[in-house]
């Protein structure tokens, strides 16, 4: 379920290690099949340099082509057998494991999200009647659905069944995920249960450290408090438990987070990352088992990825409001609004607003000491809702006159522009969204446009006469309760 994330990592730095080696060919010939999903589609990317990946992990008794695992492994992997095809059962396509991994441009610090699997949210792009669900099972209602509607159609090839339906599957779960979040989605990585074993097996087995001793017949999880060394089917097992835990699917997913920072942190100890040989076998394995887009170029992101290598990740796990049950289910009730601020803001830390100019500079701002207010339009290119209203509100509240508010083309990112005479107001509004102004002669004078992109928030904005109004409300990434603070990187986490 989570090799997805440490295999790409494993396979970028092979590329690099290979290529400074002049072995380019072995890096194209192991990466040959990785890059086969066109899922990712025509969406909003990143714009500054840094890179988003989405991990899909698919708690799927099923191969990459839809055959069946063997039971010899599934009776290692405490998985069940791969006749069930819903939650109940087992065996189903749902993405138990939702990350998103933020790598910047400048090789610092890489920031992971994880989503817990029951969230209740608004699916986008999914085929079918279900638009709203548990966001692991946008996946699966999109595949079942595109098969159905497929074969109603004359289609019975098994495998173009399966193709075509779990790349459907795929566009719903990133383009649910880019809504949730508010974030571009630049590439992805997808991977099942088998997957996830090969990886651990691979490596040799994995080191976890847990804070109490555990026991779960479901899992097959059995194993003493502190640091241990698990092999590939108790580190399946280590990562897949939640019955026995006092948090449930919480603490699973804090599982997950240790073991993706144990991994990253073994490949870097071990010198697996320097070993040609063992480079060769991860590659192999994930040629087999992942499943990633073809826009992904595998070798420009080598250098990127020297952040995660060092073991420089954090892991953080998006909050929930609390419980319900929704169509007899029970789920996870979330504030994507509060999660979408959190996400932009962790990203991209709030700078303190400049002060207002107190001499003329011919802006005819607001605070510019100039007679004439600058009059914003503000237009919504990033599909949040009411967001045009509420941000131009706060620019008024700071002093701004309001031009036109409304919706506008999808756009990848927030942009300022701005008439003659308008400079100074535009860049300081600009300063609010952490862009920069664009002179535009096609705007009329002391005007300036703000076209909000996917992650933009409310600002809060300086009043001309220098005092802060209310602010919106902010929300921070919980650090305390059952959601706990992050995970961090750079060793063998001790967690629940």
């Amino acid at each position: 379920m989570l090799g997805g994330l440490a295999y790409a990592v494993a396979c970028v730095v092979a590329a690099a290690i290979l290529v400074a080696s002049g072995l380019a060919y072995l890096v194209l010939d192991n990466l040959r099949g990785l890059g086969s999903s066109h899922a990712i589609g025509n969406g909003p990317k990143s714009t500054d340099g840094a890179t988003n990946i989405l991990l899909i992990g698919l708690d799927s008794r099923k191969d990459q082509n839809g055959d069946p695992l063997p039971n010899a492994i599934l009776r290692q992997l405490h998985a069940g057998s791969a006749r069930g095809v819903n939650e109940e059962g087992v065996g189903g396509y749902n993405t138990n494991t939702l990350i998103l991994l933020h790598v910047p441009n400048d090789g610092g610090k890489a920031t992971a999200f994880s989503i817990p699997r029951d969230d209740y949210v608004d699916y986008a792009d999914a085929v079918g009647p279900q638009q709203r669900g548990k966001i692991k099972e946008a996946y699966g209602v999109t595949k079942a659905f595109t098969e159905d509607r497929l074969m109603a159609r004359g289609e019975h090839d098994r495998h173009r069944l399966e193709h075509d339906g779990r790349e459907a599957a795929r566009k719903a779960t990133i383009s649910t995920v880019r809504k949730l979040l508010g974030v571009p989605i630049d590439h992805f990585a997808e991977i099942n249960l088998a997957g996830f074993y090969d990886l651990a097996t691979t490596l040799g087995g994995v080191d976890v450290c847990l804070k109490h001793p555990v026991r779960d017949r479901y899992s097959g999880a059995d194993f003493p408090a502190g640091r241990q060394h698990l092999d590939g089917a108790q580190a399946l097992a280590f990562v897949r438990q939640r019955h026995g835990l006092t948090n449930g699917d919480l603490d699973r997913t804090h599982r997950q987070q240790a073991f993706l920072a144990s991994v990253t942190h073994q490949l870097k100890q071990e010198g697996i990352f320097g070993d040609l040989g063992r480079m060769q076998g991860l590659l192999k394995v994930a040629r087999k088992d992942v499943v990633m887009d073809s826009g992904w170029d595998v070798l420009g992101f080598a250098q990127q990825a020297k952040s995660l290598t060092g073991g420089n990740v954090e892991f953080h796990t998006l909050p929930i409001e609390g419980f319900g049950t929704r169509n007899r289910q029970s789920v996870n009730l979330v504030d994507p609004d509060k999660i979408r601020t959190m996400v932009h803001d962790t990203l991209n830390p709030p700078k303190q607003s400049p002060a207002p100019a107190s001499s003329g500079d011919g802006s005819g701002g607001s605070g510019s000491g100039g007679g004439a207010k600058t009059t914003v339009d503000v237009l919504n290119g990033g599909g949040r809702a009411g967001l045009a209203a509420k941000v131009a509100g706060a620019l008024s509240r700071g002093g701004y006159a309001t031009g036109k508010v409304g919706n506008t083309a999808p756009t990848a990112r927030t942009t300022v522009r701005y008439g003659a005479s308008a400079g100074s107001d535009a860049k300081r509004i600009a300063a609010l969204f952490g862009v920069k102004a664009v002179s535009d002669a096609s705007l009329p004078a002391g005007g300036v446009r703000v076209v909000l992109g996917p992650g933009a928030i409310v600002p809060s904005v300086a009043s001309s006469g220098g005092r802060k109004p209310a602010p919106e409300p902010t929300a921070t990434l919980p650090t305390t309760g059952a959601q706990g603070g992050a995970v961090k990187g750079g060793g063998i986490p001790c967690v629940d």
